[in-house]
């Protein structure tokens, strides 16, 4: 693996390779990339691995391996991909180590770079948005994916300043509206909005409930499905959507359209959620509020489902 990954310290990884206990000549789906630590660890096993990144960065930082198919695209079209069933699929929701890492990525309030915030480093950047959209709907975006509570104050505190071209600026600004004092506030309010334009920029939510979906109909009779996420939006949607699957619970949600087929469970349970413990937080301090939630694909055809939430 190239110097990128080496630094890489992948979340919860014994306990995905718990789940999806991985064997030689098995097929898994990897949907998310990133700096390949999941990825190396399946081929290690003698895994053959189909990967997903929208992140030409991470691609082009991959290592090739003959076992390793490594696609450009997101892990929602996962189905136009993979045309032969598989044993399991991992997916690792959220921004990547190595874009936080990366100041011209524009991820992250610790270190200035441009407002930038793109994944695959195409269409609408964070700026765009910012610089173009309604007050209201800058609000819209920060009170529902970072669930902050004076979103209508930031938002009006954005248009007033605008352009905004730095993460700087925008970090400060945040600060400001909210008045935040270092050392007297626990949490810097910038994260919760730097993550809800983040999840809109880039249709993180819709691409979890799609991806879920694509796994389903992906994953073979007995194959493992392991899903990591980093926050409650995300945690809920997979809660909800292994519930619905699992026959213990039905209708939709905010996030995730009807359940049509809750008569017949296409998955069941494997673990408990799974958060990380003391030793692994030690090492990684980015695991913090990561949580796994896995699941076995049972006999029963897969939902197909079309509908999606309204925006």
């Amino acid at each position: 693996m190239s110097g990128v990954e080496q630094a890489h310290i992948p979340v919860l990884l014994d306990d995905v390779m718990t789940v999806l206990a991985p064997k030689p000549g098995e097929t898994h789906v990897d949907g998310t990339y990133g700096a390949g630590g999941y990825t190396k660890a399946l081929l290690e096993r003698g895994a053959r691995v189909i990967a997903f990144d929208r992140d030409p960065a991470a691609r082009a930082a991959a290592a090739p391996h003959d076992r390793l198919t490594l696609i450009a695209d997101t892990f929602s079209t996962m189905v136009r991909h993979v045309t032969t069933p598989v044993d399991g699929v991992t997916l690792d929701i959220g921004v990547s180590s190595m874009q936080l890492d990366q100041a011209e990525r524009g991820f992250s309030i610790q270190a200035d770079g441009p407002l930038d915030m793109r994944m695959s480093q195409a269409g609408m950047s964070a700026a765009d948005f910012l610089n173009t959209a309604a007050e209201a709907d800058i609000a819209d975006v920060i009170y529902r994916y970072g669930e902050e509570p004076k979103s209508r104050r930031i938002a009006r505190a954005i248009v007033a300043a605008r352009p905004i071209t730095r993460t700087s600026e925008l970090a400060s600004l945040v600060r400001r509206a909210c008045g935040y004092v270092p050392g007297r506030d626990k949490k810097d309010p910038a994260i919760r909005t730097f993550q809800a334009i983040r999840i809109h920029i880039n249709r993180e939510l819709d691409e979890l409930e799609e991806g879920l979906e694509a796994a389903e109909a992906v994953l073979k009779p007995g194959g493992r499905l392991a899903v990591v996420t980093f926050h409650s939006l995300e945690d809920r949607i997979v809660k909800q959507f292994l519930a619905m699957r699992s026959g213990k619970a039905s209708g939709g949600s905010r996030h995730l359209p009807v359940a049509i087929n809750d008569s017949s469970p296409t998955f069941t349970a494997i673990l408990k959620a799974v958060r990380p413990d003391k030793d692994e937080l030690a090492r990684n301090p980015r695991a913090r509020s990561a949580t796994l939630r896995s699941a076995l694909r049972t006999t029963a055809a897969a939902s197909n489902i079309h509908a999606r939430r309204e925006t």
